[in-house]
């Protein structure tokens, strides 16, 4: 199973990065729709396509409006659209209003359950996420034998740790870097040693860090050093950086 990080940014995209998206095409599995969601339908391996949003922030959900050719096309067949009931109701009626985005591609919008069932025997569980504005939901997939959670837009609290224990890969944002823990903790973003250290107490196979302030767009926007001090299978995702799960 290879997981495809489409887009490590948050908020705007910038030369380097564009916003949120990790894509599963073997499972036909996307986490959130943001700016890099048009790299999707040149990596469709499944006629069904299953996306996951985390919350209904534009950074998260802008790319939906990308998959119409594909859609109207036939080169998918049925999309599928989940999260909260919330969040699928502002998608409908703010993104693909009338005046803004005319033609309301044929998603099916599932309001989350306990889990959803996926190709190949996946489950996948959520929890919510409560200390970013509005809140989002952290997704956990299991398969027979790997497992990966996929956590954006909060600020590390222990709500949530235990939805990531011993998980193979966890992709957990880190807006910020240390020294500016403080504006995290006002807006409910991450930063580094705080993932770094989670990463540790939940037992993870392997961090993967990710919605990096686009102000930075170097090679290591968040202190990587400080990371793997607590936790040394760290990374730094970058756009279209494949993992073998």
């Amino acid at each position: 199973m290879r997981v495809h990080l489409l887009g490590t940014g948050g908020y705007h995209p910038n030369e380097r990065r564009h916003t949120a998206c990790v894509m599963l095409p073997e499972a036909g599995v996307v986490l959130d729709a943001g700016t890099a969601f048009f790299r999707v339908a040149g990596r469709l391996a499944t006629r069904d396509l299953d996306i996951f949003l985390s919350h209904a922030h534009l950074d998260h959900i802008a790319g939906l409006t990308y998959i119409l050719v594909p859609l109207l096309s036939g080169k998918l067949a049925r999309a599928r659209l989940h999260s909260r009931a919330e969040t699928l109701d502002a998608v409908r009626t703010h993104l693909f209003a009338q005046p803004v985005f005319p033609v309301m591609p044929p998603y099916e919008f599932r309001p989350l359950g306990q889990s959803v069932e996926l190709p190949g025997g996946g489950v996948l569980t959520h929890c919510p996420l409560k200390s970013h504005p509005g809140g989002a939901i952290g997704y956990r997939i299991d398969w027979p034998g790997k497992s990966l959670a996929y956590i954006t837009d909060t600020a590390v609290d222990g709500s949530y740790t235990e939805l990531l224990r011993r998980v193979d890969l966890l992709i957990h944002e880190c807006n910020f870097r240390d020294e500016s823990a403080a504006l995290g903790e006002k807006t409910g973003h991450s930063h580094t040693s705080a993932v770094a250290r989670l990463a540790r107490e939940a037992g993870v196979g392997r961090l993967v860090l990710t919605h990096f302030d686009p102000q930075h767009a170097e090679d290591d926007p968040i202190g990587l050093y400080a990371a793997r001090a607590f936790f040394p299978a760290t990374e730094i995702g970058e756009d279209l950086m494949e993992i073998e799960l």
